[in-house]
C-alpha cells in the first residue's frame, strides 16, 4: 500500500463511483420513519413484493402483496396508482429492481426492507414470535 498510493487513491475513487451510480441506478430510499409521514401525508401506497408466504409471515399495515414474480405482469396496475409508491422487500435490494422496472417518479423503496423497518423497532402485522403482537388490525408492542 505504501509503495502504491496512486493505485489506492484511483481504487477508493473506482469504489465510491460504484456506490453512487448503483445508489442511483436502485430507486431512491426511503427511512421506516419517512415511510410512515408519507403514508400519513401524501397517502403513499405500500407494495410489498416478497413471496406471498413471506408476506403472510408479517408485513408493513396497509401494504398490498404483489410478489416480485407477478409484477412484470401487473404493471399497469402499479403504474396507474396517481399516489406515491414504496416498494417493500427484504432488505431492500429487489425493490430497487422493481423501482427500475416501474419506471415512474413517484416511486421508492423502502431502505434495509423489512429488516430496516424491524431494526427500526417498527411493527408488523401478522407477526409471530417477533415481541409484538397484532390487535385487531393495529400492532402493539407487549
Amino acid at each position: 500500500m505504501g509503495n502504491h498510493p496512486f493505485l489506492f487513491g484511483i481504487l477508493g475513487v473506482l469504489i465510491v463511483l460504484f456506490f453512487t451510480i448503483e445508489n442511483k441506478r436502485s430507486g431512491k430510499k426511503v427511512t421506516p420513519n419517512t415511510l410512515g409521514m408519507m403514508v400519513n401525508s401524501q397517502n403513499a401506497q405500500l407494495i410489498d413484493i416478497r413471496a406471498k408466504n413471506k408476506f403472510e409471515t408479517g408485513y408493513i399495515q396497509g401494504s398490498r402483496n404483489i410478489p416480485f414474480t407477478q409484477l412484470k405482469d401487473r404493471l399497469d396496475e402499479v403504474r396507474a396508482i396517481e399516489q406515491p409508491i414504496i416498494i417493500v422487500c427484504d432488505m431492500g435490494v429487489q425493490a430497487g429492481a422493481a423501482v427500475q422496472m416501474i419506471g415512474k417518479e413517484n416511486v421508492f423503496r423502502l431502505d434495509g426492507g423489512i429488516g430496516g423497518w424491524q431494526a427500526a423497532g417498527m411493527p408488523l402485522v401478522g407477526a409471530k414470535g417477533n415481541g409484538k403482537k397484532t390487535v385487531s388490525g393495529k400492532a402493539k408492542v407487549k
